[in-house]
C-alpha cells in the first residue's frame, strides 16, 4: 500500500479523508507485520541486559524518537523495570551526571547518525554501561557502537512525502512495548505489583483490594441477632453515609444475616406491621452472600453484578465482618458495568471464594437476593 497516489494538498472529501487515513494505518500495520518477522536473537540479548540490569535504564533519543523514548521509559517503569528518560540534548550539558555505571542504556535513533545520540557514545564506552540500540540500520554509528543493535530496517515514512517520522515511531514505540512486557512477565510482575504501581486514578481503583474501598465497621450498622427490627432501626445509627443494610451478627459478632431497607419495605407491603416488634433474626436473610477481606475489588463487583444486590458484606477468616461494600460506593469506578469486569484479567488471590478455598465458601444465596430490587436481601 501507498500513499504516492494520495489527493493533492487542499480539501479533501470525506471519501478522500478516509481512504489516505486508511493508507496511513495500512502502511504502518505492515510494518509492524514485519518487524516482527525479522525478530532474532539480539532481541533475547536486549531483554536479557534489561532483566539483569542491577540499576536503573536509562532512555534517550531526540525529537519524535524522544517522545516515543519517554513513553517506553513510562512502560518500563510502570511495569517493574526501573527507568528513566535522558534528554539527549541535556546530557551533555551535565545530564549525563544521572547515569551510573550500573546502568543500562536503551537509544533511539532511525537513522543511528543523530548528532545529540551518537555525541555520548565516548562516554558511555568510558563508564563501560551497556547499550541497546533502536534503529534503523545495524551498520550505522550508533548501530555498530551498540552492545546489542534492534535493527527495524529500512522503512518508509506514511506521510505522502516519506519525511514526518510516523512508521518509524510506531515501530520503536511496538518495539519498545515488547521489550517492556517481555522483560516484565520475566520478573513474574502480577496484577498486585501492577496495582501497588498505580494506586491512583480508575486504574488503581480497578485493581484495588475490597479492604481499600469498603466502608468499614465503624461506619456501617451491625444489630445482634436478638435485638428487634424497630430497636436497630431507632438505636443504630451509622457514622458518615447511611448504607442500605444492617449486618446481624451472633453473640460470638460472626455474621448470621443481613437485613436491608428492601426487606423493612416487605414487611410494610406485606401489612406485617408486628414483625418490627420481633426479633431480627425472623426477618433477615440468613447465609448472605460474602466476600472475605483481601478479596479484589473487581471480584467483589463482579459478585454484586451478577446476584444483583447493592450491599455485599467483607468478612475476616472467622466470618466476622470487617466492613461493607456498598454499590454506590463503586458504580463509578466501572462506568462501562460488566464491560470493565470482563477487560479485568482473572485475580492472582487464593482470598477469592473459591470451592477450593473452604474457609471463604461462598453461601448460597438467598432467593430474594436476586431480587430485581437489587439488594443483598
Amino acid at each position: 500500500m501507498s500513499t504516492d497516489a494520495a489527493p493533492a494538498p487542499g480539501p479533501l472529501s470525506p471519501f478522500e479523508q478516509l481512504r489516505y487515513a486508511k493508507q496511513i494505518i495500512e502502511i504502518e500495520a505492515q510494518a509492524l507485520e514485519g518487524l516482527a518477522a525479522r525478530l532474532d536473537t539480539e532481541f533475547c540479548r536486549a531483554v536479557e541486559e534489561l532483566y539483569h540490569c542491577p540499576g536503573s535504564v536509562i532512555v534517550t533519543g531526540i525529537g519524535k524518537a524522544g517522545l516515543i523514548g519517554q513513553k517506553i521509559a513510562a512502560t518500563l517503569s510502570s511495569t517493574g523495570t526501573r527507568s528513566h528518560f535522558l534528554h539527549a540534548g541535556e546530557a551533555v550539558h551535565g545530564d549525563l551526571g544521572r547515569i551510573h555505571r550500573t546502568d543500562a542504556i536503551l537509544m533511539l535513533s532511525q537513522s543511528g547518525e543523530t548528532q545529540e545520540v551518537t555525541r555520548l557514545l565516548p562516554t558511555l564506552k568510558s563508564l563501560g554501561i551497556p547499550i541497546i540500540a533502536i534503529t534503523g540500520s545495524r551498520t550505522s554509528t550508533l548501530g555498530r557502537a551498540a552492545h546489542v543493535t534492534i535493527d527495524l530496517g529500512a522503512l518508509k515514512e506514511a506521510c505522502g512525502h516519506g519525511l514526518a517520522p510516523s512508521t518509524s515511531t510506531t515501530a520503536m514505540l511496538a518495539m519498545g512495548d515488547a521489550l517492556a512486557l517481555v522483560t516484565s512477565r520475566m520478573r513474574s510482575f502480577g496484577r498486585e505489583d501492577f496495582a501497588r504501581l498505580h494506586p491512583g486514578g480508575s486504574l488503581g481503583r480497578l485493581l484495588a483490594k475490597v479492604q481499600d474501598v469498603m466502608r468499614p465497621l465503624a461506619e456501617c450498622r451491625v444489630a445482634v441477632c436478638t435485638e428487634s427490627v424497630r430497636q436497630v432501626f431507632v438505636e443504630r445509627r451509622s457514622a458518615g453515609r447511611r448504607t442500605g443494610a444492617i449486618m446481624v451478627v451472633d453473640p460470638n459478632q460472626i455474621l448470621r444475616g443481613i437485613f436491608t431497607d428492601s426487606d423493612l419495605a416487605r414487611l410494610f407491603e406485606g401489612r406485617r406491621d408486628g414483625a418490627l416488634d420481633g426479633p431480627i433474626r425472623d426477618v433477615m436473610t440468613k447465609g448472605p452472600t460474602t466476600v472475605p477481606l483481601g478479596s479484589m475489588l473487581t471480584d467483589a463487583v463482579e459478585i454484586m453484578a451478577e446476584r444483583k444486590i447493592s450491599e455485599l458484606p467483607v468478612v475476616d477468616i472467622s466470618g466476622r465482618p470487617i466492613g461493607l461494600i456498598d454499590v454506590t460506593d463503586v458504580v463509578a469506578l466501572f462506568p462501562e458495568g460488566n464491560l470493565a469486569l470482563q477487560a479485568a484479567p482473572p485475580a492472582k488471590s487464593s482470598a477469592v471464594p473459591s470451592p477450593k478455598n473452604p474457609a471463604f465458601t461462598m453461601l448460597s444465596p438467598h432467593p430474594r437476593q436476586s431480587a430485581p430490587r437489587g439488594k443483598n436481601s
